[in-house]
C-alpha cells in the first residue's frame, strides 16, 4: 500500500506534531525519573482523558516502566510478564485489570 502524498504544509504540521508527542512523551518519562509523578498519576491522567490522550495512548508500557526509580529492562520486563502485558504493549492497549496491576503494584 503506498503512503499517501502529503503537500508540504500537511508534512511540515505532521512532523511538528510528532516532535511535540516525542517531548511530551520524554517529559513524562523524566518525571517519573525524577519522582515529580507516579506510575499511577500517569495511567489515571490517561483514563481521566477517557483514553483520548493520543500521546500516552502511544507510550509503550515498558518505557514507562524503566522510567521509575528502581526499575530497569529485567526488573520491568518481570512486571510486565507478572501482569501478563506483552512486551510490545502501549498503554492505549492495555485493558482495566491489567492498568490496575500496574497501579497497585507501583504506587
Amino acid at each position: 500500500m503506498a503512503l499517501p502524498t502529503l503537500t508540504p504544509e500537511a508534512r511540515a504540521a505532521a512532523l511538528k506534531k510528532a516532535a511535540e508527542a516525542r517531548v511530551r512523551r520524554s517529559d513524562i518519562r523524566r518525571r517519573l525519573k525524577n519522582r515529580e509523578t507516579t506510575l499511577g498519576a500517569v495511567i489515571g491522567e490517561f483514563e481521566a482523558s477517557g483514553g483520548e490522550d493520543t500521546v500516552l495512548a502511544r507510550t509503550r508500557v515498558i518505557d514507562l516502566l524503566k522510567s521509575v526509580p528502581g526499575l530497569g529492562p529485567v526488573r520491568a520486563a518481570e512486571a510486565m510478564d507478572a501482569a501478563g502485558i506483552a512486551p510490545n504493549r502501549r498503554l492505549g492497549g492495555l485493558g482495566e485489570h491489567q492498568r490496575a496491576e500496574l497501579v497497585s503494584r507501583f504506587s
